[in-house]
């Protein structure tokens, strides 16, 4: 219950500074993001160091409405007599500083977007991390700064009898059928986590939302233009420690060579075919054209539903790849 409504919710000291003005034509609605709670979210980093220690923070935007332009945001931090430019990187990340008159008049982060067109992420970032991986402690400490900057979606008036467990970072933190969307910087097909000797490649439930969320539910979710980048660590698992490194493999990768395909299943077959091969599946459908099947399909998972198979489609509603957990 509590990941299906994460689902539906979640969405990403210095001097202080001289007053300034910017000129930004801004979109203010009732989401625009809290700045003594992005503060918070701040104090929280800095009590979390001891999962990513030597880690660097920033905040980053993300799209979660079909259509919405990324480029060219400008944002600020705006209070009853204080206006602080915000400046955002390329990447669409940024960095808030500190101000005492701010805090003190409750302003608010403002942009020239709608504030619920866009999934708000922190960004968690540790030195010696390989590209393309991410640090288990990282994303750990993104999770509770997260929610305690309150970096949530605008549909809190759909589940106002849940809104304890959403402002309380170790209860979605902590919580196995609970865990913070996180999303991939490219669409993904498969994550493997790495600790020393021990290696495991993420269950399928982990990846696109569970894989089980109708598409009439998508627009109350922060997955809704990325639901092939989404994916749950197991952040909650402390038998995973906080250097566990998190390898992706995405859809356009080649298989790795060691990769086991789903029973019967190559490259160029029709739907058709593999329905006939594997039976029913669970059938997630991206934004793309590209599909991915799972089995064994949802209504049939636990402990004793046998192997998990994942193929995946091309537009052409051909196989591109498939792989065995």
């Amino acid at each position: 219950m509590l990941r299906t409504a994460l689902c539906l919710f979640l969405a990403v000291g210095a001097a202080h500074a001289q007053v300034q003005s910017v000129t930004v034509t801004t979109t203010r609605d009732p989401v625009d993001k809290s700045y003594r709670k992005m503060l918070k979210g701040m104090d929280r980093f800095e009590s979390e160091r001891s999962h990513a220690p030597g880690a660097t923070l920033r905040f980053r935007l993300l799209p979660r409405l079909p259509g919405v332009r990324m480029e060219g945001i400008e944002m600020k931090v705006v209070g009853d007599t204080v206006t602080l430019p915000v400046p955002v990187a390329p990447d669409n990340s940024f960095t808030l500083e500190r101000n005492a008159q701010a805090q003190r008049e409750d302003a608010a982060l403002v942009a020239n977007r709608r504030t619920d067109s866009m999934t708000w992420r922190a960004d968690v970032r540790s030195p010696g991390v390989p590209a393309g991986m991410r640090r288990l402690g990282d994303l750990r400490t993104e999770c509770r700064v997260g929610i305690e900057a309150g970096l949530v979606s605008n549909n809190a008036h759909l589940f106002r009898w849940l809104s304890d467990l959403f402002t309380n970072p170790d209860a979605v933190c902590r919580d196995p059928q609970g865990n913070y969307l996180f999303f991939a910087e490219r669409p993904l097909f498969a994550v493997r986590l790495h600790a020393g000797e021990r290696h495991a490649t993420l269950p399928f439930r982990y990846q696109y939302a569970g894989g089980t969320l109708p598409r009439a539910d998508l627009p109350f979710c922060d997955c809704q233009v990325l639901l092939d980048r989404t994916y749950h660590a197991p952040i909650w698992d402390a038998g995973w420690p906080d250097d566990t490194l998190l390898e992706f493999e995405h859809m356009d990768d080649p298989a790795p060579p060691d990769a086991a395909p789903a029973p019967g299943i190559q490259p160029g077959q029709t739907a058709q075919e593999v329905r006939a091969a594997l039976g029913p599946a669970t059938e997630v459908r991206f934004d793309s054209g590209l599909q991915a099947w799972l089995y064994p399909p949802a209504e049939r998972r636990g402990k004793n539903a046998g192997p998990e198979f994942i193929v995946l489609f091309g537009a052409d509603g051909r196989v591109l790849k498939s792989r065995r957990n």
